[in-house]
């Protein structure tokens, strides 16, 4: 019986151990919720627990995680307005992570992500509608995107400066190794940090406990109804500008055809000259030589140009001419026989 008593007390003593450990898992940290309420140090600072195994007082306590890695939230496209009252559909994402532990648990109803993310997406979209407005697209598109981008995650962190009744809330440091939280406390409309200088506005994501890592444009593109007629208008553009190089192509073929023909002109009457000088010259020679020949024996001279001539009266058989000659003409000398008797 003995034995028993106590194999059952040792059972419910290693489950109440069992229920009292509780791990909390890489990039998590975890906080300890006593009837509902964050257990709290001395100093009023919330109770955080880092990686690891630790200990709480079992059915009396919960325990809260919560991640503290980098968040990634995708907005959908929404429609912004530029300052040149140009509509743009803009698609965008945010880097995101918890920065104070006890804010973000109070402002999200409990850890919510899914609320985070909404408080979130509405301040970015004012944030970004606001700073959108004071560009134009082609700002937008280019050289001044990244500087939006450095702005709109500076307004998200840090809010925007208003009047001396603006709410202020000194930042909460946290470092992953060593979970510490600075004292602060409501005092005139605000909060104080006796620790750091850096001061955050009601209007910024620290109240929520946020911190915007990056926020980051995807892409940018216009309506349907105004990409519509910038597409015709771009059509109507490029059609102008290719008619125009069409017809300065056209002015500078006209140009080449006419280089073209003066230079064949050019090179035909410049051959036809040099050979008609050829040909002048070729003449000359001969009639230099037919001179030089008939000085030296004309008689053989005279005979030679008589044959030629008999040639060229004679051996065109297919010419039907009639010749009619005195047979006593000079003309025939060179065809009668030396005893003076003529073959026909």
């Amino acid at each position: 019986m003995r034995n028993s008593l106590f194999i059952a007390i040792f059972v419910v003593l290693i489950m109440f151990l069992y229920s009292s450990c509780f791990i909390v898992c890489e990039g998590q940290c975890g906080m300890i919720l006593r009837f509902g309420k964050v257990l709290r140090n001395k100093n009023n600072d919330p109770l955080i627990y880092n990686p690891g195994l630790h200990m709480r007082i079992p059915l009396l306590e919960k325990v809260k995680t919560l991640d503290i890695r980098i968040q990634t939230m995708e907005n959908q496209a929404d429609r912004f307005v530029t300052m040149e009252k140009k509509d743009l559909i803009i698609d965008s994402y945010i880097k995101w992570k918890i920065s104070d532990f006890n804010r973000y648990y109070l402002a999200t109803g409990g850890g919510d992500i899914s609320q985070a993310e909404i408080l979130l997406r509405r301040k970015f979209s004012d944030r970004l509608r606001s700073e959108l407005g004071k560009l134009d697209v082609k700002g937008i598109v280019t050289d001044s995107r990244n500087k939006l981008m450095s702005d709109v995650r500076r307004l998200l962190n840090y809010g925007t400066i208003g009047n001396n009744n603006e709410k202020k809330i000194a930042p909460i440091s946290f470092n992953y190794k060593d979970v510490h939280h600075s004292f602060y406390k409501e005092e005139n409309f605000g909060f104080f940090h006796d620790i750091s200088n850096s001061i955050f506005y009601a209007n910024s994501m620290a109240v929520l406990g946020i911190e915007v890592v990056d926020v980051r444009i995807k892409q940018i593109n216009l309506p349907t109804e105004v990409s519509d007629a910038i597409y015709q208008r771009m059509r109507a553009e490029r059609e102008a500008v290719a008619r125009r190089h069409r017809s300065q192509g056209q002015e500078e073929a006209e140009k080449l055809r006419a280089v073209a023909d003066y230079e064949v002109i050019r090179t035909l009457s410049e051959a036809e000259h040099q050979a008609l000088v050829m040909r002048g010259e070729a003449d000359a020679e001969i009639a230099k030589i037919y001179a030089s020949s008939f000085n030296k024996d004309p008689n053989f001279y005279i005979f030679i140009r008589m044959l030629r001539a008999y040639e060229n009266s004679f051996n065109d058989r297919s010419c039907n001419d009639m010749i009619i000659l005195d047979l006593k003409s000079d003309f025939f000398r060179f065809m009668k026989l030396y005893n003076g008797n003529m073959k026909h």
